[in-house]
């Protein structure tokens, strides 16, 4: 089988190995469309999650080849998604090799089968549904206004869930026009660009003459959610926290969210928000193609990933086998 294999930090290649076998309840499978996610250029730069030579890809759609011992066979030839994280507590596309190669195995209680015909481009996004689904639930957001901090996948993927959860008030923050655009175009009542902020931004959200928020999503890496919190969030508000805050520092002054009664909440990946992702992607309701920017064939992964990383109007770049 053809995979591209990161050999070493920063170097990716296309290489020939072995197709995998799938063990006892395992199934393998091949790979439809792959999706590049901010967590493979990390991995790809040395994350110490990651282990050369290794095989990513954690936003994969795909069809079962093949069915280890025990399990039914009646998923053969299924379309499908699966949960990422396998009994080891690895995840495919990150210790355990993903959606980066034509084949891969996983494990065959994981998988959700998709509706016939269900487009597997709009498939390898429910990975990221999945993530903000759960951060969602885990808000539980009332319909007053809502203010998002971050124009990326993810953050877009939370304003059309809040869209769809009855909030009519949603104000998202970018620093990309192509981005605002596509917010503005999915249901943003306004858009804000950092760029215009100044050395601050809480205090130039401030300026703007916005009601306060009930809740607040922070999904950029950000430290700027709390300040923010402090200027423009209503007493009771909630705050969502759902990026990835390796090295991210941010100061809370607890008598502020004694008195203002403020929640934090953190919402970690997608476990457990798999079935209702697909259900939702099944719906067609969310346009979700709107934060698909480019799709190349597996073998053009130098240009699909120049475009990732570099380009400031792409936002999610898939690869199809």
């Amino acid at each position: 089988m053809k995979v591209i294999l990161n050999t070493a930090k920063g170097e990716l290649k296309l290489a020939d190995l072995a197709k995998p076998s799938p063990g006892a309840g395992e199934v393998l499978i091949r790979t439809s469309v792959c999706g590049i996610c901010a967590s493979d250029f990390e991995m790809i730069d040395g994350w110490d999650r990651g282990k050369y030579p290794q095989i990513l890809g954690h936003e994969w759609s795909g069809v079962v080849e093949e069915c280890g011992a025990g399990v039914d066979k009646s998923l053969l030839g299924v379309p499908c998604v699966a949960e990422n994280v396998m009994k080891d507590g690895g995840e495919v596309g990150f210790e355990h090799p993903g959606g980066y190669g034509q084949y891969f195995t996983t494990e065959a209680e994981k998988i959700i089968p998709l509706p016939k015909g269900f487009d597997m481009e709009i498939a390898s996004l429910i990975e990221p549904l999945a993530v903000a689904v759960r951060g969602i639930r885990r808000l539980n957001p009332s319909d007053k206004p809502a203010l998002i901090i971050g124009d990326g996948p993810i953050g877009l993927l939370m304003l059309m869930l809040l869209k769809r959860h009855g909030v009519e008030d949603v104000t998202l923050i970018g620093g990309r026009e192509g981005r605002l655009k596509i917010a503005i175009e999915i249901g943003a009542s306004r858009t804000l660009n950092y760029h215009d902020a100044g050395n601050s931004l809480p205090d130039y959200v401030a300026g703007c003459g916005l009601k306060k928020f009930s809740s607040i999503i922070e999904a950029a890496k950000s430290a700027d959610a709390i300040p923010l919190a402090s200027r423009m969030a209503k007493k009771e508000a909630k705050i969502l926290l759902i990026g990835n805050y390796v090295e991210v520092r941010s100061e809370v002054i607890l008598q502020e969210f004694l008195h203002k009664e403020f929640e934090l909440i953190g919402s970690n990946a997608s476990a457990g928000a798999w079935p209702e992702a697909v259900k939702i992607a099944a719906e067609g309701g969310l346009p979700l193609r709107k934060i698909i920017s480019g799709v190349y064939r597996a073998e053009d992964f130098e240009e699909a990933m120049k475009t990732a990383r570099h380009s400031r109007s792409s936002l999610k770049i898939l690869l199809k086998w």
